[in-house]
């Protein structure tokens, strides 16, 4: 394959991206396409059928875990003393769970569990992702653009791609997302004995420069029959107010069904200097108390922001099989979730002693932060362990690192308009499960689709905002006579 046709294919592959949505925003009117791998990632398809079937119990889990308030409160209140933000959030839970008027909400769990698949163990979970919880959207158009590539322009695509027989695995993302949440913004319509168009409200960030992901999922929505708004925490504190049956009500617009926060994880997101000055968390806060107390399907409750917490996956990655079914789960099910849970351990006034005995690169160590860029890697772990204080220990744990392999032989990844070949490219696989007070809102057992983050091994970082990682698609090899798995849209 000349260089001159690969050239021609990623040019398409730029203008396909930008023409799709799977793009960026720069400026008030300029956009680039987001970074992405010019053909798909390999996964046997027992692995991937694999983490399909676990993903739904996971999110059982973490359902059962938010609505475990006493459970909460013991594993968060040891972090307040070294993390300002989850002292806040943990404040808010208590208004909320213990006020003279009660929570109405009904928990969405609209969830994103990250895996990575170990050389040597298999696939580990990394993290849940239960606030702001997005980019489903993006796992489907890098689906989409490899099917693309793979049709116009078969020879590129087969000369960057792991084997000769290669079958995408579908990926329809958008479409369930949009039927669940819309499915559930219909139900607290009918129930609250209103007419007229169900209300969906995505919270955002001012100046968002992810727009086009989350307007992907909002435009999927609307075909559905609901009417969809933006709005920060700002414009709703002088927006929302109650209506009769515990109705959460917009300005001019009526009553809320259905809320997803797409903001919220990070302490700016509740500043307003106009109100509070820069404390967090105490007048915009209190939005977020003002909709938990109102008759409304929301993702992410406080509970459920808790329940992802890096604080929370470590404690119940030590818990044994028989403990995981205090949240719900069967002691089967417990037991196939454990093997995905990894390895994760407190830090305490012992744990730099104990790190400089060990390999660098077998850990990584954690605080709480959402978003990219928070975790520390290899020889810069042991300072920053040596410097904590010990009010901060419990806002940090230690998790073993894995390491996937990486493909067979050289990918092409294409970034800010230029292709780079990458001779060690890894993936990380996120799985969206959807979930209305413990149901599934989809029709395969909660599943949703899925997102590929792929990465050279030596980066540590591997958002696609925030690091060097790239949208990417997953692919099986064809068996005769069979296929990967079923490209039906279940409706």
């Amino acid at each position: 394959m000349n260089n001159t046709q690969i050239n021609y294919a990623v040019q398409d592959a730029i203008e396909w991206s930008l023409m799709h949505g799977m793009a960026v925003k720069t400026a008030k009117d300029s956009a680039r396409h987001c970074a992405f791998s010019f053909a798909p990632t390999l996964i046997g398809r027992e692995r991937f059928e694999l983490l399909k079937s676990i993903v739904p119990l996971m999110g059982k889990l973490i359902h059962g875990v938010s609505e475990d308030h006493g459970f909460l409160m013991d594993a968060i209140e040891p972090l307040c003393s070294g993390d300002v933000f989850f002292a806040s959030l943990l404040e808010l839970h208590q208004n909320i769970h213990s006020s003279t008027k009660p929570a109405r909400r009904l928990p969405m769990l609209l969830m994103r569990t990250d895996f990575m698949d170990d050389a040597e163990s298999g696939p580990k979970l990394i993290e849940f992702n239960g606030i702001a919880a997005g980019m489903g959207p993006f796992g489907q158009r890098a689906h989409e653009l490899h099917h693309y590539l793979q049709y116009q322009w078969p020879a590129a695509f087969q000369s960057w791609s792991e084997a000769d027989d290669l079958q995408l695995i579908p990926n329809h993302g958008i479409e369930h997302l949009a039927r669940g949440i819309a499915g559930a913004a219909t139900m607290v319509r009918s129930q609250s004995g209103e007419q007229g168009q169900p209300l969906f409200l995505m919270v955002v960030q001012p100046d968002e420069s992810n727009v086009y992901d989350q307007h992907l999922l909002e435009e999927a929505i609307q075909r559905e029959g609901v009417k969809t708004i933006r709005r920060t925490f700002r414009q709703l504190y002088d927006q929302l107010t109650s209506g009769e049956n515990s109705r959460l009500l917009l300005e001019g617009l009526g009553g809320i069904d259905a809320i997803y926060l797409r903001a919220g994880y990070q302490h700016c997101d509740y500043v307003a200097h106009d109100l509070d000055g820069v404390r967090c968390c105490s007048e915009l806060g209190r939005v977020r108390i003002l909709i938990e107390q109102h008759r409304v399907a929301v993702n992410a409750t406080i509970s459920q922001q808790l329940a992802t917490s890096k604080r929370v996956q470590m404690l119940l990655c030590d818990m044994n099989e028989e403990q995981l079914t205090r949240f719900g789960l069967t002691l089967a099910e417990a037991q196939r979730v454990k093997p995905f849970l990894g390895e994760m351990r407190p830090v305490d006034d012992q744990s730099a002693h104990w790190f400089a005995g060990q390999k660098t690169n077998d850990w990584v160590l954690k605080n709480q932060g959402e978003g990219g860029g928070h975790c520390v890697f290899d020889h810069h772990i042991l300072p920053r362990l040596s410097s904590l204080r010990s009010e901060e220990y419990s806002a940090w744990s230690l998790m073993r690192r894995l390491h996937p392999r990486h493909r067979s032989h050289e990918a092409l990844v294409v970034r800010n308009g230029e292709a780079q070949p990458v001779d060690n490219l890894i993936s990380e696989i996120g799985m969206f499960t959807l979930h209305l007070d413990g149901h599934s809102l989809t029709s395969d057992m909660g599943y949703a689709g899925y997102l590929v983050r792929s990465k050279p091994a030596t980066a540590s970082e591997g958002g696609v905002h925030s690091g060097q990682g790239a949208v990417d698609s997953l692919a099986c090899t064809r068996t005769p006579g069979n296929s990967c798995v079923s490209d039906a849209l279940v409706r």
